[in-house]
């Protein structure tokens, strides 16, 4: 870590002059304009203005990628925050596979779009502004699109319902457009501090338990897209067990569906309270899955499987849930409360 040395200029203004290197990288120059935020734990930031002003473009060469490379590089090149990514072969045309792979990455990216294109080169813009969200309502929204699939993917099960399961399994694409949205504008505001104030955020100290929550809450719809899947793998037919367990697979759902709503909220919110109650919610269902196999009625190994595969889907989005409370925990702990005091 380098030091500076603060000087006195006049009677009330403290001086320190900027590294060199850091200057030139950025072109900062005498009598430029750098903006500066002040943060928690006594942080200031300084940012040259270009990183207010510039948009930032990247380049792919396609001549060496696959379509699932290129797809990829598409996809990260937007979580890092591009404004444009060109993609463009240097010898010859795109071939088919990459213009579909440019296309099809379109489709998984909201606020994507094609803004040009050549035999050679293809130029995709995003339009989504930082300020159009705030990473709480991304959490919130997220956290009810699994909860919508799940519910959905257990209504189809009970009754065999193959388009509820295949409305549950259409909406994971939406559930992927929100998350990656999210990693986007946690980096971008990680890159550019100022940008946390437009994501909803006091300072980038959450962003890192922030990524951490919606990696959870993209899990946890994969879980519910695992129950779907079950029924569609059924070939129409639901879950063969009696009423009575079919229902307390029913109330097994409830509670998960209640216990990842709070601990959202708990993030949300910075409320330590509400990390513990979600740990008491937890216990109570810890060993459900369980108590439900122990109960059941004789079957055939594959509708045991069957239903044993929807009960660790519902344990483990319990225990995703558990995961954000505990992140719920530490951030909601930073501040003073009722419960901590910070000297």
């Amino acid at each position: 870590m380098e030091t500076r040395k603060v000087q006195r200029l006049g009677p009330s203004t403290l001086a320190m002059t900027l590294p060199a290197e850091w200057a030139k990288e950025h072109n900062v120059e005498k009598g430029d304009e750098v903006s500066i935020r002040m943060g928690g734990k006594g942080t200031l930031t300084v940012l040259p203005e270009s990183a207010n002003t510039e948009e930032s473009e990247a380049i792919i060469h396609a001549d060496n990628l696959d379509a699932g490379a290129l797809e990829r590089a598409i996809v990260a090149q937007y979580v890092l925050g591009r404004r444009v990514i060109h993609v463009q072969k240097e010898d010859g045309a795109l071939e088919s596979e990459h213009i579909n792979a440019v296309y099809k990455a379109e489709t998984q990216l909201m606020g994507l779009g094609v803004i040009e294109e050549t035999p050679e080169s293809i130029a995709i813009r995003c339009s989504v502004d930082p300020e159009d969200f705030t990473l709480d309502n991304l959490l919130e929204r997220l956290e009810n699109t699994g909860s919508t699939m799940r519910g959905e993917g257990i209504k189809a099960l009970a009754h065999g319902n193959e388009d509820l399961a295949q409305r549950a399994l259409n909406r994971e694409r939406q559930a992927n457009k929100i998350f990656v949205l999210l990693l986007r504008l946690i980096f971008t505001a990680h890159q550019n501090p100022n940008l946390c104030r437009a994501v909803g955020l006091d300072s980038s100290f959450p962003l890192i338990g922030y990524r951490s929550v919606a990696k959870n809450l993209e899990l946890t719809a994969d879980k519910a897209e695992d129950i779907a899947d079950i029924v569609m793998d059924a070939d129409s037919e639901g879950l063969d067990v009696d009423s009575s367990t079919m229902r307390r697979i029913r109330e097994f759902t409830d509670q998960v569906d209640e216990l990842t709503v709070l601990a959202v909220r708990a993030v949300v919110e910075r409320d330590y309270d509400l990390t513990i109650k979600c740990r008491y919610l937890f216990q109570e269902i810890a060993d459900r899955e369980q108590e439900i196999l122990d109960d059941l009625p004789e079957l055939s190994n594959t509708e045991l499987l069957r239903v044993r595969e929807v009960l660790v889907s519902l344990q483990q989005t319990a225990e995703y849930a558990v995961r954000n409370a505990e992140i719920a925990a530490n951030l909601a702990l930073d501040e003073e409360s009722e419960h901590v005091e910070i000297r």
